[in-house]
């Protein structure tokens, strides 16, 4: 059963009074579970059509509907309410909060849901130990690599059990190791707990490791293919 419903999306931005089509009438679902890589050539959607799922930016014409429910008829008060509890995001950027630490920027979601310390804390414990991250638990982001402050961001996303999880190009910067080690998480988390993963991406990992690859070009979907999986 479909948990997304992106149904005949457009999004138009107007640069020098004409009119920019970066997403031109879109559709597809996604179901519960699924790790599906958004895919093309820079400029052809891929990070607005993650946007517009999770809320971010608004389409001009169509509907994304996640759980029964038109995220567009949604007030800006809902939409943070509704993000804050089904949606992990991950920026490319990071966008960690550099005077908190790692357990605090891990811990910072769930204390808005109002989570039971120890709840938060364990789940905090878990997530490192599987980054190898226990060592920096109480270290600040300006004192971590790029890989360990993506890692660490990868965990925010995580750690309050999202339903679903946008990833937008959250590798595009790391050396190998630090690409497998989230991507292992990811996996893990995807089968564990049955979160749905969105990537949007131009990494060959990423996409080996994806169960359906939807292709953007010009705005518009030109494959959407389903691999086997293993």
């Amino acid at each position: 059963m479909a948990i997304i419903d992106v149904k005949d999306v457009y999004k138009t931005y107007t640069e020098n009074a004409v009119p920019v089509h970066a997403v031109n009438g879109v559709s597809f679902s996604v179901e519960k579970g699924e790790f599906i890589a958004i895919v093309g050539p820079s400029g052809c959607g891929k990070t607005t059509m993650l946007n517009m799922i999770g809320g971010l930016d608004a389409a001009t014409k169509g509907k994304i509907i996640i759980e029964g429910e038109d995220i567009s008829t949604l007030s800006p008060a809902q939409l943070v309410d509704f993000r804050l509890h089904n949606i992990g995001f991950v920026f490319q950027a990071y966008n960690l909060i550099p005077v908190l630490t790692v357990k605090e920027n891990i811990k910072f979601i769930m204390e808005l849901q109002h989570k039971h310390k120890k709840e938060a804390e364990d789940r905090v414990k878990y997530l490192l130990e599987i980054l190898g991250m226990k060592d920096k638990i109480d270290v600040r982001p300006k004192y971590l690599s790029g890989g360990q402050q993506q890692r660490v961001a990868v965990a925010r996303a995580l750690a309050s059990k999202p339903k679903f999880v946008l990833a937008d190009e959250p590798t595009a910067n790391l050396d190998s190791k630090s690409t497998e080690t989230l991507l292992d998480l990811m996996a893990k988390m995807n089968k564990d707990e049955e979160m749905t993963f969105i990537f949007s991406t131009h990494d060959q990992r990423v996409m080996d490791r994806a169960h359906r690859i939807i292709t953007l070009e010009d705005g518009k979907v030109i494959d959407d293919s389903r691999k086997m999986r293993g």
